[in-house]
């Protein structure tokens, strides 16, 4: 006998859909001049913001926005059931010095660029399931936190290929709840691990872009429907060439998507800030979905969308030892009130 909210293999139904009740991001100096600037909490000044290092700079960007989602959430850390967060910088320290910091009893996650949706799954499931009332979830990513760590020292000054994505400076943070007033996360998508052989850490478009495909074609297969069901399908941090082979992969098996399918990748930057094939990271899917996409769902301007986290689950060891890069997609249906 299956699961009573599963559909199909990898789709989950939520009988009590859990509410957005709030969020917040906050951005660095050039998400904050991108075509999306306006829809931001705030925009950092400078890198460092405030701190003596990068590390720093980014845990307390992500501290900062979980408050602020609290505070427009009216509640305080003391009324938070569970904490979800993650982030790229060695073994996820940003989220836990940030839940030191926050005292709610805590998960850290580690979904590389998938982990805010990640987050989003699984704070779903805890409220749908009756194991907590209020969730406080988030993820986020610095760019020269995570150039030093997966690629080289941004003093060395290495030219990046075509390929390359600008790995997003900032934080998303979300209030999910019980009851209350806001969009409505109906389903959950749990992605598998799937791996193409691509091994450059520099092409991470192509290795993210299969497992996506793979997530998007098996939940609208697991509830037999076509890809308009959905007012907009976001994949994470593709860039606009791994957003282009997922169109490619997915029509292969018979799911042809159309205008309605979009990347946080590829709307953070333009063409002028030189990002090459467009953003990345965990606070890219984390910034658009917690500052443009829910700020247009509230505007009353987006009915519904399918988005889903996109990752590369990778490290600087597994590339030394010529491994290739994994990729995986977590989804989540969120439906305005």
């Amino acid at each position: 006998m299956g699961a009573a909210k599963k559909i199909g293999r990898q789709t989950i139904a939520f009988a009590n859909p859990p509410v957005i009740l709030s969020a917040a991001s906050i951005v660095g100096p050039k998400e904050g001049e991108g075509p999306l600037k306006d829809y931001f909490d705030r925009i950092a000044g400078d890198m460092y913001y405030g701190e003596k290092t990068w590390e720093k700079a980014e845990q307390k960007i992500l501290q900062e926005t979980m408050e602020l989602a609290l505070s427009k959430a009216g509640l305080k850390p003391a009324d938070m059931d569970f904490l979800l967060a993650g982030d790229l910088s060695n073994q996820i320290i940003a989220a836990n010095f940030t839940a030191r910091s926050l005292g709610i009893p805590f998960m850290g996650l580690y979904g590389a660029c998938s982990t805010m949706y990640e987050g989003l799954a699984l704070g779903s499931m805890l409220i749908d399931g009756g194991f907590a009332r209020y969730v406080l979830l988030g993820a986020c990513s610095h760019y020269a936190t995570a150039e030093r760590q997966y690629r080289f020292p941004t003093e060395q000054g290495v030219q990046r290929p075509m390929s390359a994505q600008w790995t997003v400076t900032g934080s998303g943070a979300v209030v999910l709840g019980k009851t209350g007033q806001g969009p409505r996360v109906t389903h959950a998508i749990i992605g598998r691990v799937v791996d193409y052989g691509e091994g450059d850490p520099n092409n991470m478009g192509a290795a993210m872009a299969p497992a996506a495909a793979d997530t998007i074609v098996r939940h609208l297969k697991d509830i037999d429907q076509p890809p308009e069901t959905y007012e907009l399908i976001i994949t994470g941090d593709l860039g606009k060439y791994g957003r282009e082979l997922v169109i490619r992969l997915a029509e292969q098996q018979g799911i042809v998507l159309g205008t309605n399918y979009q990347d946080c990748g590829v709307l953070i930057f333009d063409e002028s800030q030189d990002t090459h094939a467009g953003g990345s990271g965990c606070a890219c899917s984390a910034t658009v979905t917690c500052g443009y996409l829910l700020k247009e769902m509230k505007a009353g301007r987006l009915k519904n969308f399918f988005g889903l986290g996109t990752g590369a689950l990778l490290s600087p060891c597994s590339c030394q030892q010529g491994e290739s890069i994994p990729g995986i997609g977590h989804g989540v249906v969120v439906q305005a009130n």
